[in-house]
């Protein structure tokens, strides 16, 4: 018999290096699972992906047991990792904090597209162009 889901949340955490500190700790406390459990359980799943943020998407069951699946880093993250930038603009319009070009581009779009709501490459590439937009990085 399939488990009740009582409730399901994101976080996005540093992988391979999660602490019980907030966010997480509170977060996973409220609902009653084992924070260290998942502590370690996640730091194991991304050990190997250090260095990135990894969504992980946690569902929670009635009987308090939980599992979770993790995603791939936010597009914010992936730009910012191609460029190696510390952080995005704090004005976008006006201050430009890099330049993608179209080849960089595809690439994120290609190796997002799974968790993206698209199979459309195209449609994945505006979606990265957008994002670096709002961060003030300029897109070929």
């Amino acid at each position: 018999m399939a488990k009740k889901i009582k409730t399901q949340f994101k976080l996005n955490l540093p992988a391979g290096e999660a602490t019980p500190a907030p966010p997480v700790g509170p977060a996973l406390g409220q609902h009653g699972i084992p924070i260290m459990e998942f502590i370690k359980e996640y730091n194991a799943k991304t050990a190997d992906k250090k260095g990135n943020i990894i969504p992980a998407v946690i569902t929670v069951y009635e009987d308090r047991s939980f599992d979770f699946i993790t995603k791939l880093p936010p597009v914010a993250a992936m730009i910012k990792k191609t460029l190696k930038l510390e952080k995005g603009s704090g004005v976008p319009n006006t201050e430009k904090v890099g330049k993608l070009t179209k080849a960089q581009i595809e690439e994120i779009a290609q190796e997002k597209l799974g968790d993206l709501n698209t199979d459309d490459l195209a449609a994945a590439v505006a979606i990265v162009r957008g994002t670096a937009g709002s961060m003030g990085v300029e897109a070929e």
